[in-house]
């Protein structure tokens, strides 16, 4: 059965964008304490701009299709465990930062997979779920800042690079592939494109550049991405995307 409990939204302040936070545990006195401990931290940071959402399992929380910035995940739970729930998600295209709760530190060895942000202990330890917490809003805060000016004709458009999937050049004109299923276009040349990208974007082919990271993995001359897209690699560079994705999750601390 489907179960989602909200347990608080604060007010969103004019301009700002509201933070989404979900928290997996089917323990309800864990998600009732971490729900706390994050209302206590917000405050004293004077961030109102977020909600939380507690889910009961896994299940519900796939079900609810949320686009959620924050997750905390705990792995021991009946199926789908908090493991293979964080694949989902990836699979999915969910982008949103994962923690996993856990009282075996052992688990979290297969987050490198899903790309975790970090992990917690139970019972948690107050500094440390601070010291976690914080590094992982200054991860979304970075995340979300950058965006390129897009000008078509007389109009512009701005373009969160986050959200940014891949951009493919074909004649002229450039497509820039986005996480929602839209896509920008407009006229340039990818060279031109390329520079005032970030890091995360690493040119795979002569007409395509993806943002690592989206990258689920690289397999007979294509670019694996979510909700099973492909685009090609050149066969010369398929090396060299490997260890930009190696650098990129390692710059990332996963």
């Amino acid at each position: 059965m489907f179960f989602c409990r909200r347990f608080v939204i604060l007010i969103k302040k004019r301009g700002e964008t509201m933070l989404k936070i979900a928290i997996c545990d089917d323990e309800p006195r864990m998600g009732q304490e971490l729900s706390e401990r994050l209302s206590n931290y917000m405050a004293e940071r004077n961030l109102a701009s977020y909600s939380v959402h507690l889910f009961v399992n896994g299940r519900a929380l796939l079900k609810s299709g949320g686009d959620f910035d924050l997750i905390f995940l705990d792995i021991q739970m009946a199926g789908p465990d908090g493991m293979e729930t964080a694949k989902m998600l990836r699979q999915r295209g969910k982008r949103g930062l994962i923690i996993f709760v856990t009282v075996l530190k052992e688990c979290v060895y297969d987050a490198f997979e899903v790309e975790a942000c970090d992990y917690l202990l139970k019972p948690i330890d107050d500094m440390r779920f601070r010291r976690t917490l914080e590094r992982a809003l200054k991860m979304i805060e970075e995340r979300g800042a950058k965006s390129i000016l897009i000008r078509r004709g007389t109009s512009c458009e701005v373009v969160l690079l986050a959200q940014i999937v891949y951009c493919e050049v074909q004649g002229r004109k450039i497509y820039i592939h986005q996480s929602e299923g839209t896509v920008v276009d407009y006229y340039d040349r990818l060279e031109d494109l390329e520079r005032r990208l970030d890091r995360r974007f690493f040119k795979c082919h002569r007409s395509y550049l993806v943002n690592l990271d989206y990258v689920r993995g690289c397999s007979g001359g294509q670019v694996l991405l979510p909700q099973g897209e492909a685009i090609p690699v050149s066969r010369l560079r398929e090396k060299d995307l490997t260890q930009a994705l190696l650098l990129h999750m390692k710059e990332r601390d996963f």
